[in-house]
C-alpha cells in the first residue's frame, strides 16, 4: 500500500506541486468569490463574480496554466531521489488534476459554462446560496453581507451577456429550465424574499436593488430568452457522455447502465412488496404501505421545530455511535449542525465546513411553503445520507487532511460520483450496521434506493431517447414524471423539483447509483485483499474526492 493509503501516514513536507494548488485555489477565490466563501478562504466576502463570458474565460485562462503546471513537474520528475519528484501524494493529485481539470476545459471549449440555466445548479442558484452560508454576527460580517447585494445587478447583467452569446450560438436551456429560474427570480423579488432576512434591514438600498436585480433579470428571460428556448428536454449521446464522465468519474457504458438500473428497481420492489405484506397483510401494495406508515404517529412530525430537532438529536447519535467502532471520525467534524433553508425549493443538502472549521458542516431541509408534516420513517437515511457517515463524514475527514493533502484536494475538487456514490453507500451501510431493524424505516431505505435507481434509468432514458420500459415509445418528461412518481413516496412538491432537476442537469443524477455500485465493488475486493471495512474506509477517505477510476487504483494491492 502506497505511503498515500497508509493510515499511520506521517505529515508530509508539501511539494511544489502541492503550493501550485494552493495557488491555484486561492486564484480561483479571487475569480469566483461565492467559491471563497463556500472554501472559507477570507477576503472575499463582499465580492460577487459577474458570471460572464470574460469571468469564464479567465476561469479557463487559469486552468490550463495550472494543467501546465502539472505537465512541467511531472516532466521534471526522475527515478532519483531529488527532492523536486513526485511522491505518491501528487502522483495522484496530477492524476486527479488531469481527469477533472481536462474536462472543465472541454465543457468551455463546448460552451457549456456560457450557456448554464437549470433550476438548481447555475449562476442564480450560486448568488442566492452564497448568502446562506454567511455568518451574520457582527457589524462586518453584516457589512459583508450588504456589499456582496450590492453587487447582485452586476453579476446578473453579466450572466445575462454570457447566455446572450450562448443563445447566439443556438445553445439554449430548454424551456422548462427558464421558466424555472423566472419563477425562482421572482420569488427573490417577492416581499418575503429570504433576501429580506440576511440581518440587512429588509428597507435598505442594498435589499431592495437585490430584490430588483432579480426581477428585472426574470423579466429579461421572460422577454428575450423564452422564445428561443427548445422544448425538448434531451441533451443527446454526445453531451450526455461528457456529463456523464465529469459526474460519475469513470467512462460509463450507459446502454449497460440503464439495463442495470431496470434490474435493480426489480430488486428493491420485490423487497419492499415484502415489507408490505410483513407490516400490513397479504393484500398489502407498497404504495398502500407508504400511505399507512404516513398515517402512523410514531413515525410524524409536525412543523419544521419539531423536524429541525429530530434531524439534530438523529445526526448528532449517528456520530457518537459510529465514532470508534466502523469509522475514527476527527474531532472537528463530530459537530454537524442542521439547519431549515429559507429558500424552501424542496431540496434536502449539505454544506460543507470551512477549512478551518470556524463555520461547521451544515445540513440544510429546503422546506417548500404550505408543507409541515414529515415522516421519520421515510427521512431516516436521508439523516445518513447528508450526515454520519454520509457526507459530513466524508467531506470534513478530507479537510480534516491538512498534513497530507494540499488545499484544493480538501476543499475544491469535488466528484459526485465519489461523494454521491459514498452517500448511498453510508445509507446502505448503515442497514448493515443494524439501524433499519424497523421494516418502518427499512422501507424508507429502499424508498430512497429505489429513487436512485429509478433515476438511472429516467436520466439516461430521456436523454438518450430510448425506448420506454414497456417498449410503447420513447422517454419525455411526461412519461418521466408518472415514472417517477411510481418508483417513490415522495411528495407532489419535491417530486416536480426532482423531476425538473434531472431534465435540467443530465448525467448529475444517475451518479449516486453508479457511484454507489463502484463503492460497493471496490469495498468488497479490498475485503477479499484482507481490509477490514475499517481499514477500507479510513484509506479511502482519507484521499478526499477523487474520480472513482483513481480511487480503484489507489485502495487496492
Amino acid at each position: 500500500m502506497s505511503p498515500e493509503t497508509s493510515v499511520d501516514t506521517v505529515k508530509r513536507t508539501p511539494s511544489l506541486l502541492d503550493a501550485s494548488c494552493e495557488g491555484f485555489v486561492h486564484d480561483l477565490a479571487a475569480l469566483s468569490p461565492t467559491d471563497a466563501t463556500a472554501w472559507g478562504i477570507p477576503g472575499y466576502e463582499g465580492e460577487l463574480q459577474d458570471f460572464s463570458p470574460e469571468y469564464w474565460a479567465a476561469i479557463a485562462d487559469r486552468t490550463r496554466e495550472m494543467i501546465a503546471d502539472v505537465d512541467a513537474f511531472d516532466d521534471g520528475t526522475d527515478e532519483s531521489d531529488d527532492e523536486d519528484d513526485f511522491d505518491e501524494v501528487d502522483h495522484v493529485t496530477a492524476a486527479v488534476l488531469r481527469d477533472r481539470l481536462c474536462l472543465d476545459l472541454d465543457l468551455h471549449h463546448h460552451g457549456e459554462d456560457l450557456r448554464q440555466l437549470n433550476n438548481i445548479d447555475s449562476p442564480v442558484q450560486t448568488i442566492r446560496d452564497a448568502f446562506l452560508i454567511m455568518p451574520s454576527e457582527t457589524p462586518e460580517q453584516i457589512d459583508a453581507i450588504r456589499s456582496r447585494l450590492s453587487k447582485v445587478r452586476k453579476s446578473l447583467a453579466g450572466y445575462r451577456e454570457s447566455l446572450t452569446v450562448a443563445a447566439g450560438h443556438g445553445r439554449v436551456a430548454a424551456h422548462r429550465q427558464v421558466d424555472e429560474v423566472i419563477s425562482q427570480c421572482e420569488d427573490l423579488a417577492d416581499s418575503g424574499s429570504m433576501l429580506e432576512n440576511l440581518g440587512v434591514d429588509a428597507d435598505s438600498r442594498e435589499v431592495t436593488g437585490a430584490k430588483e436585480a432579480f426581477a428585472e433579470f426574470a423579466d429579461w428571460l421572460s422577454e428575450h430568452l423564452v422564445s428561443q428556448a427548445p422544448h425538448e428536454d434531451a441533451v443527446g449521446r454526445d453531451r450526455y457522455e461528457l456529463f456523464s464522465h465529469l459526474f460519475v468519474g469513470d467512462q460509463v457504458d450507459l446502454d449497460e447502465a440503464y439495463e442495470w438500473g431496470l434490474r435493480r428497481l426489480a430488486e428493491i420492489t420485490a423487497e419492499q412488496q415484502h415489507i408490505a405484506r410483513e407490516l400490513y397483510g397479504a393484500g398489502a401494495t407498497v404504495k398502500q404501505a407508504y400511505r399507512k406508515l404516513n398515517s402512523e404517529a410514531r413515525y410524524t412530525l409536525r412543523g419544521t421545530d419539531e423536524l429541525l430537532a429530530w434531524m439534530q438529536r438523529t445526526a448528532d447519535r449517528a456520530v457518537t455511535d459510529l465514532q470508534g467502532t466502523t469509522f475514527t471520525i476527527p474531532d472537528p467534524v463530530r459537530t454537524i449542525e442542521c439547519r431549515i433553508d429559507p429558500a424552501g425549493t424542496g431540496g434536502i443538502f449539505y454544506t460543507p465546513p470551512s477549512d478551518d472549521f470556524s463555520r461547521p458542516g451544515r445540513m440544510w431541509w429546503s422546506v417548500p411553503k404550505g408543507q409541515d408534516t414529515f415522516h421519520t420513517w421515510q427521512e431516516l437515511t436521508t439523516v445518513f445520507h447528508e450526515g454520519v457517515p454520509g457526507h459530513h463524514l466524508q467531506i470534513g475527514q478530507a479537510i480534516a487532511e491538512q498534513d497530507n493533502l494540499n488545499l484544493w484536494r480538501r476543499v475544491a475538487c469535488w466528484n459526485s460520483g465519489h461523494g454521491e456514490g459514498w452517500a448511498l453507500y453510508a445509507e446502505q451501510l448503515m442497514a448493515e450496521l443494524g439501524y433499519h431493524e424497523d421494516p418502518g424505516t427499512r422501507m424508507g431505505l429502499l424508498d430512497a434506493q429505489r429513487l436512485r435507481a429509478a433515476r438511472v434509468v429516467l436520466d439516461i432514458g430521456v436523454h438518450l431517447g430510448k425506448r420506454v420500459p414497456e417498449g410503447t415509445g420513447v422517454w419525455d418528461s411526461s412519461y418521466a414524471k408518472s415514472f417517477l412518481r411510481e418508483n417513490t413516496a415522495m411528495d407532489e412538491a419535491n417530486l416536480t423539483f426532482e423531476i425538473n432537476r434531472y431534465l435540467g442537469w443530465p448525467g448529475q443524477a444517475p451518479s449516486y447509483a453508479l457511484g454507489q455500485r463502484l463503492w460497493q465493488r471496490t469495498r468488497d475486493e479490498a475485503l477479499a485483499q484482507g481490509q477490514t471495512q475499517a481499514e477500507f474506509h479510513a484509506t479511502a477517505l482519507r484521499l478526499g474526492s477523487i474520480p472513482m477510476s483513481i480511487l480503484r487504483e489507489q485502495v487496492l494491492d
